[in-house]
């Protein structure tokens, strides 16, 4: 969508009163009366005038950040754990230029997100002012819509239209870029505003023809799948799919941004497809007779070469945007609509066609629950003498439970943490899936403490990723966030090197970091934390692991930092490598982590 003048719609509601305020305070009002409650920014001169008003707000949590960046990664944490909308703020030219990192991110991976920026003057755009740029131009691509304000009198419509575009249809990041007159000048406040979205009509209820096509395939299927994705999440469906499960008996596999959608303990779980997923999950799609796609993009990750993928499945694709079907992969019954509503409806139609005889799909599940006993997920100790990553990840879920949130930074990390902590319910799992974001971990672990401030929060980091938004512990610190971060410390960009381990004959060009596997390191993450008034311990020793870990859970008067020195020989299996097919999994299967010894 493209940027343009506001309108009208719906109008004002009867009784509706009407106060004069500024443009910026119009701001803080409009989102007060929208049900935010939690903000995350930076100040600057372009967006001054709203942040006058904010101070005075008793509805509205300011979280000053230390970098715009962390400001919006929090808000993706914030909405992630919450499914609510995540706020965050930001000043003109290179305030709103440090939010396009995880704009791009909460885009890439559906997250509904309002970032508001602060412009130059209207009369003083287009003349390379100080601080100016066009933030709208620039987000225009990575987001569901940018608009630009520039009379007063159309903020409170841009930020309810914001809302509404941000939260429907397929949920995403919008941005409402205001000029620094229009925060100054006055209007007549009327809640709620005139505003007009033409043309954006987002589709959620299914047409019945194609959900009696999908229930006629799933009753015909001898080797049928669920195929899904992170849509399950955000559409709040996890209940409902657990019922269509059940009544169909299918087995289901959750992809890296559905991680917590079906519960990892239920026996129709067969895990994380995909490069790094379980051979059970790969498998399956692999060889299945019908795929039923629900809030999944067939992703590359997780289809390997495409054109080679589940050759003799028929799909089903379910999906809120009408652009993700057929993108891929071609579907034999597309089905636009909200995936919960789906659901629901998919599940009557099918007791409707199977009502005289249940599918029977015995032959299809021997196979694989003999995939399941032959692969099942482990690691082998290391050779080096440190610690396992995959262990310390893996007590880290068993002591803390499934009521946590767990948010990952992007590597080697984040793959042990999808496959060896236990995710039972949504909403717990938090990571950068589409976009890959190093840096992503902490402030978003911030952002869902803030959300969800009873529920303890672990920021699961790589040394890489930790050095570049580490500065978010201050914030952490000063407003009273105790979140625990766990750094796996290979002293590496760890997934770089295993890429280069295994496709450029160990040549580790530029992949080490030198932060701790001696007697110096650089940084000495210890210190770091504590400068940054963290709890902070180094462990090295399996020994030391749970005490560690315990130490963290027990303590919530400030964040934890636990410097974990593991292995740089670690690899993350099964492995698929990029762009061949998922057949290749046999490369995977001979090196699964139920061996004796490292591959």
């Amino acid at each position: 969508m493209t940027a343009e003048p506001m309108t009208a719609r719906p109008g004002p509601a009867p009784g509706a009163t009407t106060t004069t305020l500024t443009g910026a305070e119009a701001v803080v009002r409009s989102l007060e009366m929208l049900g935010i409650t939690d903000v995350f920014g930076i100040p600057g001169g372009a967006i001054l005038p709203v942040y006058d008003p904010l101070m005075d707000s008793k509805v509205l949590r300011h979280v000053l950040v230390r970098h715009e960046q962390g400001a919006g990664h929090a808000a993706e944490g914030y909405a992630a754990a919450t499914g609510k909308v995540g706020v965050c703020i930001a000043t003109s030219g290179p305030g709103a230029t440090n939010l396009v990192t995880a704009i791009a991110d909460a885009y890439m991976d559906s997250v509904p997100m309002l970032a508001i920026t602060g412009q130059v003057y209207s009369t003083l755009m287009g003349t390379d002012a100080f601080q100016e740029a066009d933030i709208v131009g620039i987000t225009m691509p990575i987001t569901k819509h940018s608009f630009l304000v520039k009379r007063a009198e159309d903020v409170p419509g841009a930020i309810a239209a914001a809302y509404e575009i941000a939260t429907t249809g397929r949920p995403g990041p919008v941005l409402v870029d205001i000029t620094k007159d229009a925060q100054q000048e006055e209007l007549s406040f009327v809640w709620p505003p005139k505003y007009d979205l033409p043309g954006y009509r987002p589709v959620t209820k299914a047409h019945g023809k194609q959900i009696n096509a999908a229930a006629q395939l799933l009753s015909e299927a001898s080797k049928p799948v669920l195929y899904v994705g992170g849509g399950v999440i955000r559409s709040h469906a996890s209940e409902e799919l657990l019922a269509l499960a059940e009544q169909t008996g299918a087995p289901v596999v959750t992809t890296l941004m559905a991680r917590g959608a079906f519960p990892d303990s239920h026996p129709q779980h067969l895990g994380m497809p995909g490069m790094h997923g379980t051979v059970p999950a790969v498998l399956a799609l692999q060889e299945a007779d019908l795929i039923v796609s629900l809030g999944a993009r067939f992703d590359d990750r997780v289809t390997g070469k495409a054109a080679l993928f589940a050759p003799n499945a028929k799909i089903v694709h379910v999906d809120i945007d009408p652009a993700e079907i057929g993108k891929i992969r071609t579907a034999d019954v597309p089905i636009v609509g909200d995936v919960r509503d789906v659901l629901v409806d998919l599940g009557v139609a099918y007791s409707g066609v199977v009502a005289a005889e249940t599918p029977d799909i015995t032959e299809w599940w021997s196979f694989l629950d003999g995939l399941r006993d032959e692969f099942p997920l482990g690691f082998a100790p290391t050779g080096d003498g440190l610690l396992s990553p995959q262990h310390v990840i893996q007590r880290i879920g068993e002591l803390t439970g499934p009521d946590a949130v767990y948010a990952a930074g992007v590597g080697q990390h984040q793959m042990w943490a999808a496959q060896f902590i236990k995710y039972e319910r949504p909403n717990s799992w938090l990571n950068s899936g589409g976009a890959g974001t190093m840096g992503y971990a902490v402030p978003a672990a911030m952002g869902a403490k803030v959300g969800e401030p009873d529920r303890v929060v672990w920021a699961i980091d790589g040394d890489g990723c930790f050095q570049m938004t580490n500065q978010e512990l201050a914030t952490c610190t000063l407003n009273n966030i105790p979140i625990k971060v766990a750094v796996i410390n290979n002293s590496s960009l760890g997934m770089v090197r295993q890429w280069q381990t295994l496709f450029y004959n160990s040549r580790y060009s530029n992949t080490d970091l030198e932060t701790g596997h001696g007697t110096v390191h650089v940084p000495d993450f210890v210190k770091l934390g504590e400068a940054y008034g963290c709890l902070s311990i180094r462990v090295e020793r399996e020994d030391e692991v749970d005490a560690a870990i315990e130490l963290a859970l027990a303590t919530n008067d400030r964040p934890v930092v636990i410097d974990f020195v593991v292995s740089a020989d670690s690899m993350v299996w099964p492995m698929v490598p990029q762009g061949v097919s998922n057949s290749y999994i046999q490369y995977a299967k001979d090196h699964a982590p139920s061996f004796d010894e490292e591959a």
